[in-house]
């Protein structure tokens, strides 16, 4: 039998050479080494991470919190449940995420038949795969949503709370409040170090059956990621340019123009 000589790495932390450019992203790139391994202190951010991820996935919504803050906007609100009614029923069956639950289809016709109007926009603020991206980012979104909704003169539907919710589940919504403009805003599918990540879908004259081909999406939304300002500005844009083309999807085109400004804008949030 040969033997082989054991290999003795250094205990020294080795820096690696793309140091410089961790200061540009998140990912986790140039973590060194210590041997021949990752240094004790990347591996915990790591699994602190992972951690994190999960517990964005399966916690549920906070949503006497959410009411409480729509409240102190004044904003009517409605609190919606999909027909997966929990998280494993979630995860393991999405197409019960994108329909409403027998109680809630019920809740919001019964508010159509009492109000007795259209509308022109509906914001729904549903859970998805990170209930955190929600509660953190939603209704500061919101309250600069309803600003822009006021400047075009259109009319703003309760806000919808969704638990449970796929991107589809606002289709249903949207048709039975007869509202022209859907904003469906959701918790993304969380990465190693963007749990917090909220999506805006936007879809003109939403039904049921609705193809994904007829969505615009603006993705990551976030304090690290794509900021509040500009992003209420791309999605006012697109649904400008839905309104008069009464289209929105793959043939709705994101041309809007950056204002240079927004950098210098503060808004005071409630929260």
């Amino acid at each position: 039998m040969k033997l082989y000589p054991d290999t003795h790495y250094s205990a020294a932390l080795h820096e690696n050479d793309w140091a410089q450019l961790k200061r540009f992203t998140d990912a986790r790139i140039a973590l060194g080494r210590a041997g021949c391994s990752i240094p004790t202190n990347e591996l915990l951010k790591f699994q602190l991470a992972h951690a994190q991820a999960k517990d964005a996935v399966l916690c549920q919504l906070n949503i006497p919190k959410l009411q409480q803050q729509l409240e102190q906007l004044q904003l009517e609100h409605i609190h919606v449940q999909s027909q997966a009614s929990n998280k494993e029923l979630y995860l393991k069956h999405p197409d019960l995420g994108r329909v409403l639950s027998d109680e809630s289809r019920t809740l919001v016709k019964e508010y159509v038949t009492k109000s007795a109007q259209t509308f022109d926009v509906v914001i729904v603020a549903g859970d998805g795969l990170s209930a955190l991206a929600i509660e953190e980012n939603a209704i500061p979104f919101i309250q600069l949503m309803r600003q822009e909704v006021q400047q075009q003169g259109w009319s703003l539907a309760p806000v919808i709370l969704a638990t449970g919710s796929r991107v589809a589940l606002g289709d249903e919504i949207a048709q039975t409040l007869q509202a022209r403009m859907l904003i469906m805003l959701i918790g993304e599918r969380p990465g190693l170090s963007s749990p917090d990540s909220m999506g805006v879908y936007y879809t003109w004259q939403a039904k049921t059956g609705c193809q994904d081909s007829v969505r615009n999406c603006i993705s990551n939304i976030r304090p690290a990621g794509l900021s509040l300002h500009v992003a209420a500005q791309r999605l006012i844009a697109l649904m400008q340019n839905s309104a008069r083309l009464q289209l929105s999807g793959v043939h709705l085109k994101d041309e809007h123009t950056l204002n240079t400004e927004i950098k210098n804008q503060s808004v005071k949030y409630l929260f």
